[in-house]
């Protein structure tokens, strides 16, 4: 019975370690429900996707669509140019500030009246300002799309409006906002609560606009530290739709919603903040020039640098560092610098690749290939020497004995 007893005595003692690691593998998992269809979470420095739900998915993004304007308009245009409306921009459907054709307006108020108003004469006229045509600007905001990763994004117009071939996925819009946010006027529009845009030709009257994402308003509820910008969206066939960012103690995160048929975009977005501010953390791993590893092929040995920053996003309670390997690469045979770029190393978790890593040379270094062929040259052209100068030496020693022999013949040539 005893050996019973004492089976059941340290079960029930484990117990409670048991359900202890149970409970802290739990709480690793967001325990909330977000309603969009279409979810990212991402880290902004590495990209890593920390929370998805059909992150790849095509939705119709409805005014989502107008950080990719506003990005072309800064990346592309001068906010000090003056524009001309034309014909077709205050004609355009949808939330507008009902500018006029021939109206001469600031291009940086027209980025208000995009980001603020979400103004869809105001795309209009950002797209004609920029490409000539609707049509034309459609055709750069696929080509940027491309460019920064996007893989399941399709634009045709600048704003947003419906239509069944316009299309973007939750990852493609937290890339595009990622950029976005780069641009410092972009920051400064987009956390701006209200604007005035000024009188204009045609418009005695200033334009006063609002910013409608609460998460920049302190007084309210969904009001969010930090918070860099966002935009949202919405069209009766396209739902509700939000893209933000917030920065806190240079810890960036990204969030996009697509397709929330319940209008709780705000309230999802503080929770997915909270959780990965709350869980994760950004890690300086190795700063730029900091050393990194060494180099070892046979006696040679280069101390390697880091060529850049890397950091890495863990989860608070991870106190290890990722696995680092390098490259195959024979480094014997090659010729650099100090500070030359020589490998890159691979750093994992396991079997999940988190990135990769230049390494730049500590040290000079003189390819052995070179210096060995250089010897393997002299060393031939040696023996072709030594031989050459053997064959002279015979054949003037043939020389020689074939002039004695003659010398001797003719010498006694009258005995017999």
């Amino acid at each position: 019975m005893k050996p019973i007893f004492y089976k059941i005595l340290c079960c029930i003692l484990l117990l409670p370690l048991l359900i202890s690691n149970v409970v802290l593998a739990k709480d690793s998992k967001p325990n909330f429900k977000i309603a969009a269809d279409g979810v990212v979470l991402m880290d902004s420095k590495t990209g890593k996707i920390i929370y998805s739900k059909n992150p790849d998915k095509p939705y119709p993004p409805a005014s989502t669509t107008k950080i990719m304007t506003a990005l072309l308009t800064l990346e592309k245009g001068n906010l000090d140019d003056v524009v001309t409306i034309g014909h077709n921009p205050p004609l355009a459907d949808g939330s507008k500030i009902y500018i006029f054709e021939g109206e001469k307006i600031k291009v940086r108020d027209l980025l208000y009246g995009l980001l603020l108003a979400s103004a869809n004469d105001c795309a209009e006229a950002l797209a004609e300002y920029l490409s000539g045509s609707v049509d034309n600007f459609a055709k750069e905001m696929n080509k940027r799309a491309k460019e920064l990763g996007c893989t399941n994004t399709n634009f045709v117009n600048p704003s947003g409006l419906y239509n069944d071939k316009h299309r973007t996925s939750a990852r493609d819009l937290a890339l595009i906002m990622n950029e976005l946010v780069k641009q410092p006027e972009y920051t400064k529009i987009a956390t701006t609560v209200s604007y005035n845009i000024p009188a204009t030709n045609k418009s005695k009257e200033k334009r006063p606009l609002w910013n409608e994402n609460k998460l920049i308003q302190k007084n309210s509820n969904f009001y969010y530290q930090g918070c860099e910008g966002g935009k949202t969206g919405y069209t009766v066939q396209s739902n509700h739709s939000y893209v933000a960012s917030v920065n806190k103690n240079n810890h960036r995160l990204i969030v996009a919603l697509i397709h929330d048929k319940e209008k709780h975009f705000f309230d999802d977005a503080v929770k997915l903040f909270n959780y990965g501010f709350n869980n994760f953390t950004l890690n300086l791993l190795y700063p730029k020039d900091s050393y990194v590893t060494t180099y070892i092929n046979d006696n040679l040995k280069i101390p390697l640098y880091a060529s850049e920053d890397f950091y890495y996003l863990k989860s608070k309670d991870d106190n290890t560092n990722p696995d680092l390997k390098l490259e195959n690469a024979n480094l014997k045979n090659l010729k650099f610098k100090k500070g030359d770029v020589v490998l890159s190393a691979n750093l994992s978790r396991g079997s999940n690749s988190i990135g990769s890593l230049t390494l730049k040379s500590g040290v000079d270094h003189e390819s052995t290939f070179f210096n060995n062929k250089f010897i393997n040259i002299n060393l031939t052209t040696k023996n072709i020497i030594l031989i050459c100068l053997a064959v002279i030496c015979v054949i003037f020693l043939i020389f020689k004995i074939t002039k004695k022999i003659s010398k001797s013949k003719k010498n006694n040539k009258y005995y017999f």
